[in-house]
């Protein structure tokens, strides 16, 4: 949704109407994850995507229907169906898609979900009556939801606001939502403008990270360099780090391999939520920065936690290579698919 936002945004910017498509549910080797969407206009114009193109047809005349009539539908995809195989889903998994007018209200609650610094719930209004029904509802805080709801619905939506997924609730107002699990968008911080950081700041932002470059040399931390990044900071970690919040969703490299730089960083990164700590270096060079680490006064437990050398192992050589293997770590990290 992250990526389709800022189209579904202008195209209701330029009165066009506006059908979102959301995958529901999954079974089986479903080619999109939950959560997926698709926006199509009246006039056919579509962004995103919910099965990678093998149900999009189907998808899209439900879309335009949905778009005459105002009424959202639900639709079911399976191998053994006969529309599965019309459609072309012979891949062995099914999905349930979700479609519905999506208005400047629904706009609303997800440009304030996508601009949060911590993880937030979006109920999606599967079964309900008017005007809840194809709506969403952020899940902030109690005091987010609409106040016309009951207090016990609200208390309800309010215990799923952590749970991604679809659930019944017990009332006149709403039978059931989708529960859509909002993370921030993750932060890849780069200590030291080095040549690495320009192929792995690109790919890193490829891949939906926001970008933060630190280096107080100033021939490092040029816009040249580094055009089109969150924040390029020209300044030492301990001053420069202040002006960062680093959360759960912040992974942070160092790339110097200037002791004056890179300890004091990796001495912050120890201390934060971040979620990757790593720095780039030999066995021999990361042993001795652990020596110099311990006699700072970190913990050997703490230190356990720096990925170094930095990156996954590809055998690449060249800076773009390097960079590779630095992002796949950290997105192996990011997914909880480290071993």
């Amino acid at each position: 949704m992250r990526d389709l936002f800022p189209q579904l945004q202008s195209w209701l910017n330029d009165g066009k109407t506006v059908a979102l498509a959301t995958v529901i549910k999954t079974w089986g080797s479903s080619p999109r994850p939950v959560g997926s969407g698709m926006g199509v206009t009246e006039n056919g114009e579509i962004a995103g995507s919910v099965s990678g193109g093998c149900v999009e047809s189907a998808v899209i005349d439900t879309a335009l229907r949905v778009l005459k009539n105002g009424h959202p539908e639900r639709l079911h995809f399976g191998v053994g169906d006969d529309l599965a195989w019309e459609v072309g889903l012979s891949c062995g998994g099914e999905i349930d898609i979700f479609i519905r007018k999506f208005d400047h209200h629904n706009l609303e609650i997800w440009k304030k979900a996508l601009s949060k610094m911590d993880s937030v719930g979006v109920a999606l209004v599967l079964k309900g009556i008017e005007p809840y029904l194809g709506q969403d509802l952020i899940l902030e805080s109690p005091g987010s939801i609409q106040t016309q709801l009951p207090q016990g619905v609200i208390a309800a939506l309010g215990d799923l606001a952590g749970e991604q997924g679809i659930h019944q609730i017990e009332s006149s107002e709403i039978e059931e939502v989708f529960i859509h699990r909002i993370q921030p968008s993750p932060e890849l911080i780069l200590v030291g403008g080095v040549h690495i950081a320009i192929p792995l700041a690109s790919l890193a932002k490829t891949v939906g990270f926001d970008i933060t470059v630190i280096d107080p040399r100033r021939l490092f931390s040029t816009e040249e360099r580094f055009p089109d990044i969150k924040r390029l900071i020209s300044d030492w970690p301990g001053k420069a780090f202040k002006e960062i919040e680093v959360t759960e969703s912040t992974a942070i490299v160092m790339l110097t391999h200037d002791p004056k730089i890179d300890d004091p960083a990796l001495e912050i990164a120890l201390d934060s939520p971040a979620f990757y700590v790593g720095a780039l270096g030999s066995k021999k060079t990361h042993q001795k920065r652990i020596e110099r680490l311990i006699l700072a006064g970190i913990s050997p437990s703490k230190l356990d936690q720096i990925h170094a050398p930095v990156g996954l192992d590809l055998g690449g050589k060249t800076p773009p290579e390097i960079a590779l293997g630095i992002m796949a770590e950290v997105l192996q990290v990011w997914y909880g698919k480290e071993k």
